[in-house]
């Protein structure tokens, strides 16, 4: 029987049938046409502040790029308030901060998840250094050694809040941003852009959450998913 948790935000697992579901697959075939001329597999996905949905739109992002059959690793690298152990259902005893400080192996890391082509590396203990530990060379060693996946997703911090996001993205080949239409200032949002761009990022676009469209059906379906 799933959680509650599965339920509530891995509709496209749950329910992939529904609009929402729908919404992703548009946003995964965006995300493949972003740029046809450079091989996106390293992508992080961010927002301009805390509370405004990047986890539960990332893990069921994640899930439609698995259900494609591609190899998926999905990376907690929010090293401040981690919530992808809750969204999947797993330990979070050990994760990425082990692997970091006590150079672990990942597979001794490294979680399967229920979903089928998609593995889960969670945060870990939560560490009184983060930015440090994103910025190691441990981190892009580990970064640029993993090659068995097609694809790796990289959950981080809000980019305004803290400097975490910002020394992550320069190590990606694409960063995504999260913006929640009911939430967030304009200029909060283009501050997290332009502190993005100050490092080099590679901004693939810009995700809408929360936008809401006359009709009862199309409210829904924005309301989960998202516009780029």
């Amino acid at each position: 029987m799933r959680n509650n948790g599965e339920v509530r935000h891995l509709l496209t697992h749950t329910n992939p049938k529904s609009p929402v579901a729908e919404a992703f697959r548009t946003l995964r075939t965006n995300l493949y046409f972003s740029d046809l001329k450079k091989s996106l597999k390293k992508i992080m996905v961010t927002s301009a502040g805390p509370s405004e949905g990047k986890s539960t739109i990332l893990a069921n992002l994640a899930v439609t790029v698995a259900q494609t059959g591609q190899k998926v690793l999905l990376i907690d690298a929010d090293l401040r308030k981690p919530v992808m152990h809750k969204i999947f259902d797993l330990s979070n005893s050990k994760g990425l901060t082990n692997l970091l400080v006590e150079e672990l192996e990942p597979g001794q890391v490294i979680h399967r998840s229920k979903i089928e082509n998609l593995d889960i590396l969670t945060s870990g203990p939560i560490p009184p250094n983060p930015s440090e530990l994103l910025g190691s060379e441990r981190m892009e060693k580990f970064l640029n050694g993993i090659n068995s996946y097609d694809i790796i997703f990289i959950d981080s911090p809000p980019a305004v809040a803290v400097t975490d996001a910002v020394v992550l993205s320069s190590k990606m080949d694409g960063v995504l941003l999260v913006i929640d239409c009911k939430q967030v200032r304009r200029e909060m949002a283009i501050s997290a852009k332009e502190q993005l761009l100050k490092a080099n990022a590679r901004i693939l676009g810009a995700v809408l959450n929360r936008v809401e469209y006359k009709g009862e059906d199309y409210q829904y379906y924005y309301y989960y998913g998202s516009k780029k």
